[in-house]
């Protein structure tokens, strides 16, 4: 294996570890706390471990001229955690994490609507397949479970389109000076969320809090570093292995055991994936 291809995936491995790690301190936290206090904390903590890398490369990194976009981004973004935060704290961690995981086949629909991209046949099919699999996830017998299923797919259209949003100013915006904005917006917007629904926060929590923070932001940026050491269609399978840890922890710590109709929704979503990384060669005419 080509080192730089090994070292990418020993990243992406890592990153989705600790990104999984926070799943489960999520779906923990959720036991004592709202969920407007967790993505506030989340946020709050987060940009508290930025600020210090952020100011050590200078404050002429945070000029911008395209407000807007930052104010789109964080507002859906925000509004994905939302999203998300309260379905892991409602369903199986493998299970969250799989609907997550159909955010990349949202992508292509939002780009060609709004960015003009057209898809190839490849994403396209990857779509079909991918949203078979999360079909096989909803449950349409179980009219909760459905529900809570629904919002986390909602959670995963919303990250699908912040994605999109960042690809629309990733050519005048440094990935610092998104990351800091979106930390700075979200904190703001779910401030007002986590004060109208506060809960007492026991002294213990607050190194789990912290600790959120923690491996959110550090998962953000072994995912960060993985991409840019190596292609997305050499390295992207390895975001699959989100699946496998979150099944590993919902085993170990809340006794959760997969339906069948999950393990063939997964085998889906990762076919899915797998056609969507896929490349075909072009002729050498």
């Amino acid at each position: 294996m080509n080192p730089d291809i090994r070292q990418a995936a020993l990243f992406l491995l890592a990153g989705e570890a600790l990104l999984a790690i926070m799943g489960g301190l999520i779906k923990f936290l959720s036991e004592s706390l709202s969920t407007e206090q967790i993505v506030f904390f989340r946020n709050a903590a987060g940009l508290l471990i930025l600020m210090p890398l952020i100011l050590r490369q200078g404050t002429a990194l945070l000029k911008t001229q395209v407000w807007h976009w930052h104010l789109m981004r964080g507002l859906v973004g925000v509004s994905a955690m939302y999203c998300y935060f309260w379905a892991l704290g409602h369903m199986p961690l493998t299970e969250a994490f799989l609907v997550k995981l159909s955010s990349p086949f949202f992508m292509p629909l939002i780009g060609l609507l709004w960015l003009g991209e057209r898809a190839g046949k490849y994403s396209v099919l990857a779509v079909f397949v991918g949203f078979a699999g999360v079909a096989c996830i909803l449950r349409p017998d179980d009219s909760a479970f459905t529900f809570i299923a629904l919002v986390a797919l909602l959670g995963a259209f919303l990250a699908a389109l912040a994605k999109v949003t960042i690809r629309r100013m990733s050519a005048t915006e440094s990935s610092q000076t998104i990351v800091f904005y979106f930390g700075v917006i979200a904190a703001v917007v779910s401030a007002p969320g986590a004060a109208i629904t506060w809960q007492p926060v026991e002294t213990s929590l607050w190194l789990w809090i912290l600790l959120l923070g923690l491996v959110a932001t550090f998962g953000q940026l072994a995912l960060t570093r993985a991409y840019r050491t190596a292609p997305t269609g050499k390295v992207g399978v390895y975001a699959y292995s989100a699946v496998l840890y979150g099944a590993l922890m919902g085993w170990l710590i809340w006794d959760e055991i997969p339906l069948w109709t999950t393990w063939l929704g997964a085998g889906l979503i990762v076919a899915a994936g797998l056609i969507n990384l896929y490349q075909p060669r072009k002729s050498a005419n």
